[in-house]
This record gives structure tokens, C-alpha cells and sequence, in this order.
């Protein structure tokens, strides 16, 4: 039924250009009909724009910055990193080359971040393997992976440290991580900072069997779909707003699975990231493995997915539409505030490190938790 009134939807426009093509002089109704089938099949149109995809992916304001870490790290030692034969041929400290399937980032004894500062923006650190430990200039701390997300406004400012310990000594770690940096319209560029978790366990996920009871299941990590909402997003975020309209969702497909993914509204900008399986199609047309896709938001989607398992990133949102402007961890909007992020970073580091390293990690027996800058202590499923 969708298949016919999409159809006939279709051919409702190509017929109106028709109609107008007939109304014009005989000379040039040749050219008229050409260009009238044209506008229609671009009317019809909901891929935008398709982007083959490395390891930073392009994004559509409200976002930032999305970048995909999948490595294979191997056995951890005492010291929660790779044995020391790893380190042969890489540039410790600035290690971003795949070497024995993984990268050492700016870690020299434990793969990661160290401490940096962020202001004006949020991060947000989907963990679908793996673990990170998380250290930061307001006391907060943390540990959160295997499909926890970590929401941090940084605001006026904050330095964290992002390091990724290799817990297992008996078996390798692999890891994969999407961090995705969302933008903060002027007036909250200046706001306090702000820690949230977001557990695996509470993250709203929604279930559909197609006719042929092949599965689809959607991570809701922001937004909502169907009777599925996600937790409030920090309070100062773009996010907040449900008339911005921001939605973060991780989509997998079985095998040959097809599900539908609902409009939005004009003016929203929407993308899709095609990150894991062979090919899919959207509304029949095919799109291969690890591409982006920009699509218009105001068309319901139907998915079709290819012979392998598919796993779809999907960032959504109303653009802010103010001028951006980025100098490594700052995002400001004028030249002179960024000017003044890195005076104001020199004069206060943000209001220092409280933590005995900058590569901080905690204990290898710690479980998953959260320390808030208030103390208190937050468990997975409390």
C-alpha cells in the first residue's frame, strides 16, 4: 500500500508538469517535458547526498564532529595498555595510523586521551564495545562502555581526559566508540559544565518484526520514536528543546530486515551513517557500506537491508544556524572568543587537574560507575 501511494503520489506531480508543459507554445513543449519529468523525479528524491566515510564522517549543524574509533586492541598489562613489543614504528603521543589492528591515540602507556580542554560545544560518547575511563577538571569521574553513552556539556570550559584501559589480561579488548560533538547556540556557550551518564541498561529501545519476522532494533540515545523517549538531555543542551527536534538513535538490521523510519519535519536536517554491512536500499535506492547519507527529513523512509547484519547511525536536528567558528577544542562564533577561550585556558586551566595523571585511568577490578562533581556516587541500574 505504501509502494502504490508513493507511486501515485508521483505520478500526481509528473502529471501536473504535464498539464503545464501542454499550456505552453508547441516550439518548445519537447524541452518543457524533459525538464517537467526532471523536476518531478527530483521532488521524488529523498537521498540528498551520498559521502563515502573514514574515520572523521561529516556532519549537518546542529552537529559538529562525528568520528568513528574501532580498534583491535589486544591482552592488557599491569599497566592496562599493550605490551611494550606493540610500541616498535609508532609515534607515541600522536598515534593515529592503524599498526596490529589498533592506534595508541595520544596515550604512551594507556591507548586514549589525555587530559584536554573542550569549551562551547557537547560531546557525546556512544561505547558499543569496549571500555573508557573518564577523569575531569570538576572532580567528576567515571568508567562506562558495551553500549553506555556519556553526554558532557563543556561550556565555559572543562578539561577531561578520555583513556581506554585494556581491563582483559586473558583475552584481547576490541573496541568501538562513536564521538559526536553537538554545537551550543550562543547564548549557552558561556553555561556551567555538566557530566551526565547514560546507562545501556536504561536507554529506551525500540523493536520491530517486518512480515517476514526478521528483526530491527533502535537505540533511542536522544529523541523519541514511537512510545520510546529518551532521558532528558543536559539541561542547557540544543537537545532540550523537543521543538529543535534533535534525535540520536543507533539502528541494527538483521539480515534482509525492513523497517521504516518516520518522517520528521521540514527545516530539520538529517543524516544517516551507513557504518556496518554490505548494502541497504532507501525507498529502492541502493546505498553501499560506510557511506553517509543525507536525506530529506520530511519523507518516511522505508529500509531495506542487504544480506548482513546493518548497523545505521542516525543524528537529526534544527539547524542553530550561527556562524561557527573552530580552533582544535574550542567552538565559538567570533574569532575573538576563541581569543579568549585560550587566554582564559591559560590564566585557569579550566580550573586545573585534580587527578594524579592526565592519562588518569582507575582500577582494573572497578566496575562501571560514575562519580559527579558533587560526590555523588551513580551505579548502572540504581
Amino acid at each position: 500500500m505504501s509502494d502504490q501511494l508513493h507511486r501515485r503520489n508521483f505520478l500526481t506531480r509528473f502529471a501536473a508538469a504535464i498539464g503545464a508543459v501542454f499550456a505552453l507554445p508547441a516550439v518548445s513543449a519537447a524541452n518543457r517535458l524533459k525538464k517537467g519529468y526532471q523536476s518531478a523525479l527530483q521532488a521524488e528524491k529523498v537521498i540528498l547526498k551520498k559521502t563515502p566515510m573514514g574515520f572523521q564522517w561529516d556532519t549537518l549543524d546542529p552537529f559538529l564532529f562525528c568520528v568513528h574509533h574501532e580498534d583491535d586492541f589486544p591482552k592488557g598489562n599491569e599497566q592496562m595498555g599493550p605490551a611494550s613489543s606493540h610500541f616498535k614504528g609508532r609515534n607515541l603521543g600522536d598515534d593515529f595510523i592503524i599498526k596490529d589492528g589498533f592506534r595508541m591515540y595520544h596515550g604512551k602507556v594507556v591507548p586514549g586521551f589525555p587530559g584536554h580542554p573542550h569549551r562551547g560545544f557537547e560531546t557525546i560518547t556512544i561505547v558499543r564495545k569496549g571500555i573508557v575511563d573518564h577523569a575531569d577538571s570538576m572532580g567528576a569521574a567515571g568508567r562506562y562502555g558495551n553500549g553506555d553513552v556519556q553526554w558532557i556539556t563543556a561550556g565555559k570550559g572543562v578539561q577531561h581526559s578520555e583513556m581506554f584501559p585494556l581491563i582483559n589480561q586473558d583475552k584481547d579488548n576490541p573496541m568501538e566508540l562513536f564521538q559526536i560533538w553537538l554545537n551550543l547556540p550562543k547564548r549557552n556557550k558561556m553555561v556551567e559544565p555538566h557530566f551526565k551518564m547514560l546507562w545501556n541498561e536504561k536507554i529506551p529501545k525500540h523493536f520491530h518484526k517486518d512480515a517476514n519476522n526478521r528483526k530491527t532494533l533502535v537505540e533511542v540515545i536522544a529523541g523519541k520514536l514511537g512510545k520510546e523517549k529518551a532521558a532528558a538531555p543536559p539541561p542547557d543542551s540544543w537537545a532540550a528543546d523537543p521543538n529543535h527536534e534533535v534525535a540520536v538513535w543507533n539502528i541494527i538490521m538483521d539480515a534482509n530486515a525492513e523497517w521504516k523510519l518516520p518522517k520528521s519535519q521540514v527545516g530539520i536536517n538529517r543524516m544517516l551513517y551507513f557504518y556496518e554491512g554490505a548494502d541497504i536500499t532507501i525507498n529502492g535506492e541502493k546505498v553501499e557500506g560506510y557511506y553517509s547519507i543525507e536525506v530529506k527529513p520530511n519523507i518516511e523512509l522505508i529500509l531495506k537491508n542487504g544480506n548482513k547484519t546493518a548497523g545505521i547511525l542516525m543524528l537529526q536536528g534544527k539547524p542553530i544556524g550561527e556562524q561557527v567558528i573552530q580552533y582544535g577544542p574550542f567552538v565559538m562564533n567570533t574569532k575573538e572568543e576563541i581569543k579568549q577561550a585560550f587566554d582564559d585556558y591559560h590564566r585557569t586551566q579550566f580550573g586545573g587537574w585534580p587527578w594524579k595523571k592526565y592519562d588518569q585511568v582507575h582500577d582494573r577490578t572497578k566496575g562501571r560507575f560514575a562519580k559527579h562533581a558533587d560526590g555523588k556516587i551513580e551505579l548502572p541500574g540504581k
